[in-house]
């Protein structure tokens, strides 16, 4: 199943999103990845079909399908969420969260703790602004929070610079060129070779390009910020997952937040990087997130 829908704020504002997997099944909110959009979901939903998941997947402000949001904050999310729930008439709910989506689903397990059941958190981004050692992170992260803090206005310009770069799609015989050029550990460039996964990757990218520079340049400032949260302030259950070898996020820094997490089981998955684990053990996280 898939379906766009739309919701709209009384400020005129919109937020699109799609479905993926069962149409009355348990209720999971899909935080997408960075740089990326909510067609990522496309890699649960056949496992969330098989196990009778609803995949209610959102674009963020500026992303894609959903309006700017001038000046939005982490903290601005979870009323969001709350209102597309509504729409949705939708009381409780869980979480799953690639990535880029980590700090979203704290966000909103702090905000709403009597609706969110429990969240899964699958190769997280963590705080960048209480690291003191940037060693660990990809090297492209280090880069650009550099930027961000000495030459943000640069940073912005590289942005739109490399917009029609990054809408571009890959020909298909150009693929195995690309993951090449990618840099990737062994066991992200086998899994990305299934066309569904790469589709499910690389589109949902695209299309945040596609959307606005300033869009995805929104939404990767906020992980430069303050979370405005303490990782002991997340009260729900949370099923952490990570990849061994992971390149965007070192391991020794996934296993800082399972330690701070107050009601957290954590799973470090050898051969395992940071496409891969979602890839491989979708079905695998789905069913352990609606077991909670």
């Amino acid at each position: 199943m898939t379906r766009q829908k739309i919701v709209q704020f009384d400020n005129g504002g919109i937020v699109a999103f799609q479905e993926y997997g069962a149409v009355d099944g348990v209720p999971v909110i899909f935080c997408h990845g960075w740089p990326s959009s909510c067609t990522m979901a496309r890699l649960a939903d056949e496992p969330a079909g098989g196990l009778g998941v609803r995949i209610i997947s959102p674009d963020r402000p500026g992303i894609s399908g959903s309006s700017m949001q001038p000046n939005r904050r982490l903290a601005d999310w979870p009323r969001l969420v709350e209102r597309l729930v509504d729409h949705l008439r939708i009381g409780e709910f869980r979480i799953l969260a690639i990535s880029g989506g980590a700090p979203y689903a704290y966000a909103t397990a702090v905000a709403m703790p009597e609706r969110v059941h429990a969240i899964a958190i699958v190769g997280g981004v963590i705080p960048f602004a209480e690291l003191k050692d940037f060693r660990g992170l990809l090297p492209l992260y280090r880069w650009m929070l550099a930027f961000y803090r000495n030459r943000p206005q640069l940073l912005r310009r590289l942005f739109h610079l490399a917009r029609p770069f990054l809408s571009f799609r890959t020909p298909l015989r150009l693929r195995p060129l690309f993951l090449k050029m990618l840099l990737l550990r062994p066991c992200d460039a086998a899994s990305l070779r299934d066309d569904a996964a790469f589709e499910a990757i690389f589109e949902s990218q695209r299309r945040a390009w596609r959307g606005s520079a300033e869009g995805v340049m929104a939404d990767a400032q906020i992980y430069a910020q303050p979370w405005g949260f303490a990782m002991e302030d997340v009260r729900a259950p949370v099923r952490l997952w990570h990849g061994k070898e992971d390149r965007a996020f070192a391991v020794r820094h996934a296993l800082d937040i399972a330690n701070c997490l107050p009601n957290c089981r954590a799973r470090f998955i050898e051969n395992e990087g940071h496409y891969s684990l979602a890839i491989r053990h979708m079905r695998e996280i789905l069913e352990d997130l609606i077991s909670v």
